[in-house]
């Protein structure tokens, strides 16, 4: 390929240079420029992975000299949403000198607590075990990246004989060492035995690309990788099928999604054994193309080879031992299937460990897989949290596309076992992990909250979100549904959410949130039944339509979407919780009340035969009694307020103040309060309390329970 070609079939050229003439001058915002444009491409590193750095000079602060100064990705960043506040800067000579006091590489993690020697700017982000690096080489600007097509040549057993063979000796190749001081100088060494060389391979690792200027360095990336791809595609085939041709038939879409939401409360509750893990499942082609063939069961027990994939994958998957339209209907039978499988996983995860661990080695963690693939379905990833688990399936993909070209050049290879030990138990890596901060509350926790488009319903939401749970919107009203997702998604982003149209007295609309939320994040912990409405009229008016709306809507849609919800928490077998939002007018007679007033009766003494017969499930229910939120509530919609305003012989607009001066508190209640309450239930410090209620009234002596 000619230099500067812009034309590119396997990466995506994204340089504009309109925008780069902006930066012009400004090295570092030149080097952010060309980071974020490498990270919109998965094909060329995945996520958190990878690093860019830059080299300028500039004046030292303390003597006014002139120096070289290198700046770089900071420890955890991701190049695709760099910001300088992520980057570190480090005097270049500085940290060249740390040479002098380097006792090899015994003991080189002890340099990287000496990189804060070498800190430029004040307000530096902590450097990353990558810094030597890039700091040992002479070049202006620099790319450390991890693209797939690079990988697999990479991870080939006669990966350095294809790089020399494909790019005629103008990429040198450095054999796999973890990252680290030493193989920096390892990197200075391979350019200094093959002057003129335009990168480097690191073996089962990544690549190394360079330039004089940030376009430079990025069109050489951008050249180095598509080569790779082009001639993995010339092979691919040519050897034999992929992964040695199809051995199973996948469902169909629909049959797909089917059998995983199915599926993934059960292996929810296997993976969080020791900690509650939220799910992701995906049915991406080239997963199926994998886990369908007649190599899945050769190639998946070796795991990953890029220290990235696997630190986010685990060493291997688990392959289940289920047929792709196997009947999973009967729970108890598909346990008693699946239980030795994941009791295998976790010792095979436990022998790994004593194997390979050393004297200070960290305690040995989570030993349950991350990832689990089922043949002809699709591929489940659970992780602590959303990101990192769709993050998992993402890296997990990355090893299937280097396997599958590492396969069609050559022979795969992972990482030996005690070298990937040493990469998942590096001490570096545990204080990284111990430097991360704890996890808030509701971390790992699902939560289906009825009517969440708006009022109390997006109120809880928003608190179960704000303390770590992930939520299922869902609303009656697609608009309303719609604006609500995508006031999350800028608030919290797109993986705190998911959305369901929901008519909470639609067996089958229920039934298909409860699917959303398994396929979404693996099942669902938190049933919170806020949906419902109002109607205040006397005896005498009211009919047999609003007494019938009333008890659809309050009672059964409370028992029916409790009965899916706690069908879903039983195959996880990991507790649960129902909150249903009554009223006080559950406890308080009142005029023009009697539909809605027994209706919220009914749901009440619902909540506590439930807790009476779910306890023994560790799932508890409990009732939260609001009186009077008229706060964008939409309670006070259809003529409720009119209603009660003409009973206590006020008008609408006096209402707020009406209900607050009757409460003991003299309090006006807000959304909010519901969904702090909700967040008292859920939040760990009322584990032991089912059957309860708490009222969230300003206190009407009247509703008082006892």
């Amino acid at each position: 390929m000619s230099a500067n070609t812009t034309e590119f079939k396997h990466v995506s050229y994204l340089w504009d240079e309109a925008k780069a003439a902006e930066l012009a001058g400004d090295e570092v915002a030149l080097l952010i420029y060309r980071s974020n444009l490498l990270g919109a491409d998965l094909r060329l590193t995945n996520y958190g992975g990878g690093n860019t750095s830059c080299k300028v000079m500039d004046k030292d602060p303390l003597t006014g000299n002139e120096v070289e100064v290198m700046w770089i990705k900071g420890s955890g960043g991701d190049i695709g949403t760099l910001k300088k506040s992520g980057l570190a800067a480090l005097y270049v000579d500085r940290l060249r000198s740390l040479k002098n006091v380097y006792r090899g590489i015994e003991h080189e993690d002890e340099m990287v607590e000496l990189f804060n020697h070498s800190i430029f700017d004040l307000a530096s982000k902590a450097p990353s075990i990558d810094t030597p690096l890039h700091g040992f080489l002479p070049f202006k600007h620099i790319d450390h990246l991890h693209p797939d097509a690079a990988i697999a040549i990479a991870a080939a057993k006669d990966g350095e004989k294809i790089t020399e063979e494909l790019f005629g000796g103008t990429i040198g190749w450095v054999e796999w060492q973890r990252p680290g001081f030493d193989l920096g100088l390892k990197l200075r060494e391979c350019l200094d035995n093959n002057p003129g060389i335009r990168g480097i391979m690191l073996g089962s690792h990544g690549l190394f690309t360079w330039g004089d200027t940030a376009y430079e360095s990025y069109i050489n990336t951008l050249e180095v990788i598509e080569k790779c791809a082009e001639y993995l595609e010339q092979n691919y085939g040519k050897k034999g099928p992929v992964f040695g041709g199809q051995k199973i038939e996948s469902l169909d879409e629909t049959s797909r999604k089917k059998q995983a939401a199915a599926l993934a409360p059960l292996l929810r509750g296997f993976c969080s054994s020791k900690t509650k893990m939220v799910g992701h499942f995906t049915d991406d082609a080239r997963v199926l193309e994998f886990i369908n063939s007649n190599d899945l069961d050769r190639l998946a027990p070796l795991g990953t080879s890029c220290p990235d994939h696997f630190l986010r994958t685990k060493i291997s998957p688990l392959v289940l031992n289920l047929e792709p339209g196997e009947d999973l209907s009967d729970t108890k039978a598909l346990k008693e299937k699946l239980t030795p499988l994941f009791e295998q996983y976790r010792q095979m995860y436990t022998d790994y460990y004593n194997s390979c661990k050393h004297e200070n080695s960290p305690a040995i963690r989570d030993t349950n897989p991350v990832v689990i693939l089922y043949p002809g379905v699709g591929m489940f990833t659970f992780s602590k949290d959303k990101q990192t688990a769709r993050v998992a399936a993402e890296f997990y993909i990355n090893a299937i596309n280097v396997m599958k070209g590492a396969e069609a050049i050559s022979e795969y290879t992972s990482l030996p076992r005690q070298e990937a030990f040493d990469i998942e138990y590096w001490l570096l890596e545990e204080a990284k992990l111990q430097r991360m901060p704890k996890p808030k509350a509701l971390s790992g926790r699902i939560a289906l909250i009825t009517g969440s488009a708006g009022g109390i319903g997006k109120a809880i939401a928003k608190k179960l979100v704000e303390e770590g749970a992930v939520v299922v919107l869902n609303d009656m009203n697609q608009e309303r549904l719609q604006g609500a997702g995508e006031e999350f998604k800028k608030l919290f982003g797109k993986d705190s959410y998911t959305t369901a149209l929901l008519d909470v007295t639609n067996q089958e609309q229920i039934e298909e949130a409860m699917n959303i939320a398994a396929l979404a994040f693996g099942g669902v912990d938190i049933i919170v039944n806020n949906a419902g409405l109002s109607i205040s009229k006397t005896i005498e008016d009211h009919t047999q339509k609003d007494w019938d709306l009333l008890y659809d809507v309050l009672v059964k849609g409370q028992f029916l979407v409790t009965q899916a919800g706690v069908a879903v928490m039983k195959k996880q077998a990991i507790g649960g919780d129902v909150i249903n939002i009554v009223s006080k007018n559950a406890l308080v007679s009142g005029p023009n009340n009697a539909g809605y007033g027994s209706a919220k009766a009914a749901q009440l003494h619902l909540s506590r035969l439930n807790a009476a017969e779910l306890g023994p499930d560790k799932i508890r229910v409990n009732v939260v009694n609001p009186d009077a939120v008229i706060s964008d509530s939409n309670i006070w919609a259809g003529g409720w307020a009119e209603g009660r305003a003409k009973a206590y012989g006020i008008t609408v607009e006096e209402l707020p103040a009406y209900y607050a001066k009757r409460t003991l508190l003299n309090e006006i209640i807000l959304p909010d309060d519901i969904a702090n309450a909700c967040f008292a239930i859920t939040g760990g410090l009322l584990n032991k309390s089912t059957g309860n209620v708490i009222n969230v009234d300003g206190g009407v002596a009247a509703a008082f329970v006892r």
